[in-house]
């Protein structure tokens, strides 16, 4: 049951190119971000001390704010360079948001009912399980939740957001739990818009039934 509504969850939102783009973009920047600060940190010295030490580092920064600035002085001389730019990055974080395989189905573990509102009540039940008796539950929970029963394998939390929010869940930015403010889902937002009774039971119901 839990496969299911991971994939059921996914589904329902790959059918937005914009989506896409916008998941791809997220990976692709965080995939530079993680790559240029690793290269720029494996320039440090560990055999001097000092500032020589970190010599390295800041000659590679130094490289890459050039690096920047020319970019910046030929968009500036040649304003289709930014086309060029642009469509190579909107392709590349096409790709970059392609799923690593189609989701495989148990012809018994499909449900019954192919019901538009079934993906939804899957999300909430699984958020309902999540959340037991408080308040509310940071993303990042929910996310480790999946994780640990083999779900949602390389997401993020922006992932899992633009999940829930393409379903309709409301997604607070602001939930504060344990003194850290963060993305969460308030047990009162789904007894708001998803009442109890018109929604299925839990996975772990589901499944020891």
């Amino acid at each position: 049951m839990k496969r299911r509504l991971a994939v059921a969850v996914d589904v329902a939102v790959r059918r937005g190119a914009a989506q896409r783009l916008a998941d791809g973009s997220h990976t692709l920047y965080d995939r530079l971000a993680a790559g240029l600060t690793a290269w720029v940190s494996a320039g440090r010295r560990d055999d001097l001390t000092g500032y020589r030490a970190a010599l390295g580092p800041l000659l590679r920064l130094a490289l890459l704010c050039t690096l920047a600035y020319g970019a910046y002085r030929a968009a500036r001389a040649a304003p289709w360079v930014m086309w060029l730019a642009a469509g190579a990055w909107a392709l590349a974080a096409w790709r970059a948001a392609a799923p690593d395989e189609e989701p495989v189905e148990d012809p018994a573990d499909t449900p019954n009912e192919a019901s538009p509102e079934a993906p939804v009540k899957a999300a909430v039940a699984l958020l309902r399980e999540v959340l037991r008796d408080r308040p509310a539950v940071h993303l990042s929970e929910v996310l480790a939740h999946l994780q640990e029963h083999g779900q949602g394998k390389g997401w993020k939390v922006a992932d899992l957001r633009a999940r829930l929010e393409a379903l309709g869940i409301p997604v607070d930015p602001k939930v504060k739990l344990r003194g850290v403010p963060t993305r969460g889902v308030r047990a009162a937002d789904l007894d708001r818009h998803f009442p109890t009774g018109e929604t299925s039971s839990s996975p772990t119901q589901v499944d020891a039934a």
